[in-house]
């Protein structure tokens, strides 16, 4: 069994600035263990621009932010560990892992599991009709298109605006196929507003909110899917019901953070977010255990996703240099149900008063509101938004000062009003 101070479990964008924080920090002893047989995740097939204008102040593809931060670990000589896929991670922090058919176990005084997310299975959904072919996730089309050189189709329908499916309608466009619709449940879209810009309205992309898909038909291959309107429950009404005719459907319906390895470790989750919940470090339940990235929440950034992680390798690195870390007190942040949720969700009832961003996400669309931080019922801080959308990731930053008055208190409450 080897002995390593610092695991981090990925490879992609999280995993890479984790290894990065930890080292600046002073932890050398470190080893990325990445499934893929190279570093960057699943920016590896994002080759469209829009990344790093946060990080590096410029426009980037998805292989050249992730390079950025390749080329950074190889700078400090990072250990690393292609086509090895870790299988478990117990509590006490032994990490079991296959690479080529040999079994390795690992123990670690801390461990980042920076393990990204999944698409939402097609299974999830009820749609009737054919199990034929021409269907597929987004991402699956995006990996197939931009990695392999394989068109999926020729005409194309998408469920879901989530941001994959909506960079996809861009993409397929681009390589000569005709996006015929964009199809979306709820009564507005769960990704960010420019990619309903850039990549629907530039092409005229009709995009049908409050529609869902209510049949598949095709014998061998789809040949068209039928469409409804839905109403407030989200049942459809099938009086609305109009055919559109393709050879393609694309699924994207949603993400979930691959949090098997935390659930094994016995890892409190979030039933909201389907992460860890954690604390100010990033450390969940586990002490040693640290999650950050898209396996902790979805993010609609990658650049925020390496903030985030930078920051949760710095606090891997503090707790093994302080080897006996005792448990303290910790304050849980409440919501108010239209912020759906707070990450992180507990606050260190300690004296570290370093800076803090709470991230967040709204349940719905809301206009000319204020979010709010209460504590102890009382406002302390108050910011007007004229409109917030669940595609769109809120941020609270908050100062060193704003931090102790926190830390100080019974009660936090994150609301909107």
């Amino acid at each position: 069994m080897k002995n390593i101070n610092l695991v981090i479990i990925g490879g992609g964008p999280a995993g890479l600035a984790a290894a990065i924080g930890a080292y600046d920090k002073g932890q050398k002893d470190i080893l990325i263990l990445e499934r893929e047989d190279k570093l960057g995740g699943i920016l590896n097939q994002c080759i469209h621009n829009g990344f790093g204008l946060h990080t590096f102040n410029e426009e980037l593809t998805g292989p050249e932010y992730a390079q950025r931060f390749i080329d950074e670990v190889e700078k400090r000589n990072i250990k690393y560990s292609l086509n090895t896929t870790v299988i478990n991670i117990s509590n006490d922090k032994t990490i079991k892992a296959l690479k080529e058919g040999e079994l390795l176990e690992i123990k670690a005084k801390a461990i980042i599991l920076a393990c990204g997310c999944r698409e939402r299975p097609r299974g999830a959904i009820n749609i009737a009709g054919a199990r034929c072919a021409g269907i597929y996730s987004a991402g699956t089309a995006q990996k197939l298109v931009n990695i392999d050189g394989y068109m999926p189709g020729k005409e194309i329908v998408i469920l879901g605006s989530g941001d994959i499916g909506l960079i996809m309608a861009r993409r397929m466009t681009f390589e000569g196929a005709k996006v015929k619709a964009v199809i979306e449940l709820m009564p507005y879209s769960s990704g960010l507003n420019r990619n309903i810009v850039q990549c629907l309205n530039d092409f005229n992309i009709p995009l049908y909110f409050s529609h869902t898909i209510v049949e598949i038909k095709g014998k061998d291959r789809v040949e068209s899917v039928i469409v409804a309107q839905v109403d407030e429950k989200l049942n459809p009404k099938l009086d609305t019901s109009f055919e559109i005719k393709c050879d393609t459907l694309l699924l994207s319906v949603g993400l979930i953070p691959e949090n098997e390895l935390a659930r094994g470790a016995n890892v409190s989750m979030s039933n909201i977010t389907r992460g860890a919940l954690v604390d100010d470090s990033y450390m969940t339940s586990v002490e040693g255990i640290f999650e950050c990235g898209n396996v902790l929440h979805v993010h609609d950034l990658v650049d925020f996703v390496s903030l985030e992680a930078k920051k949760a390798g710095e606090a891997a690195a503090n707790f093994i240099n302080k080897e006996n870390v005792t448990n303290c007190e910790k304050i849980e942040i409440k919501t108010d149900g239209k912020v759906r949720y707070v990450v992180p969700e507990l606050l260190l009832k300690n004296e570290d008063y370093t800076s803090i961003s709470l991230k967040l996400r709204v349940g719905n669309v809301y206009k000319d509101v204020k979010l709010e931080v209460l504590v102890d019922g009382e406002v302390f801080i108050s910011k007007k938004k004229r409109v917030l959308t669940p595609g769109e990731m809120q941020s609270i930053d908050l100062k060193e000062d704003e931090v102790k008055k926190l830390k100080s208190a019974n009660n936090i409450l994150v609301r909107i009003q």
